[in-house]
């Protein structure tokens, strides 16, 4: 299994979408100094805590990350479906759900990680720009911050989860912006602002997401063998 991963970071180039993640981690924290630098001249953006500057900035970040995961789905395997590129990898003799179950693990965790990393890095940045500038009237506790990493390791778990839900989509016609939209889709549901609470917030709904999301993936794995090449 290490050798098949090896093989899919090597020949899909994993090096790009990490630069990408690091772009989109960018960009996050660039939108949220903005906010923040905006706060100071419009009393509705103002943020009282932490505790809501954090909250946002998860937001955002799995927002962000579940659409870019549905990037890798479409590169990894619903493109090698498409242009039949994949047959290749089934003529050697590595058995085909191990070669599926590897692209998988390589969305799962760099999707998972991507969203620790980003929550952290702009989190801490965040902290210490507003150390300097109090932009946000509010001491950061350790409680806070405890209650934070905890927020943010079970929606990355959660995130991951639903981000499978566009393999669905994708893989019924081979379709690659069907599987883009369809992530775009469940963002839209589940990271949309509502009077201050999202979607998200209601623990059932991520959990039934990220369930249904590994249940997709499962099936993609067991129906590996039924799949008609031939289309």
């Amino acid at each position: 299994m290490l050798n098949i991963l090896k093989l899919e970071i090597k020949k899909h180039k994993i090096g790009s979408s990490i630069k990408g993640a690091l772009i989109a981690t960018a960009f996050i924290f660039g939108c949220m100094f903005l906010f923040l630098f905006g706060s100071k001249f419009d009393d509705e953006l103002i943020m009282e805590s932490y505790e809501l500057i954090f909250v946002l900035i998860d937001t955002f970040v799995r927002a962000v990350f579940i659409i870019f995961a549905s990037t890798l789905i479409a590169k990894l395997i619903i493109d090698e479906y498409k242009n039949k590129t994949i047959t290749i990898l089934f003529m050697y003799p590595i058995n085909r759900k191990k070669i599926i179950i590897a692209k998988l693990i390589l969305i799962v965790v760099f999707t998972f990680t991507a969203i620790i990393f980003a929550n952290t890095i702009i989190a801490t940045l965040i902290y210490f720009i507003n150390e300097k500038m109090h932009y946000i009237p509010d001491t950061l506790s350790i409680t806070v911050a405890k209650n934070h990493a905890l927020r943010v390791l079970m929606n990355a778990l959660s995130a991951t989860g639903m981000s499978l839900i566009p393999l669905f989509f994708g893989m019924r016609k081979y379709s690659v912006p069907t599987t883009i939209i369809s992530s775009i889709i469940i963002v839209l549901i589940v990271c949309s602002n509502n009077g201050g609470m999202t979607l998200n917030d209601i623990i059932i709904i991520p959990i039934t997401l990220a369930i249904i999301g590994v249940l997709i993936a499962y099936m993609a794995i067991n129906n590996i063998e039924k799949v008609d090449l031939i289309q």
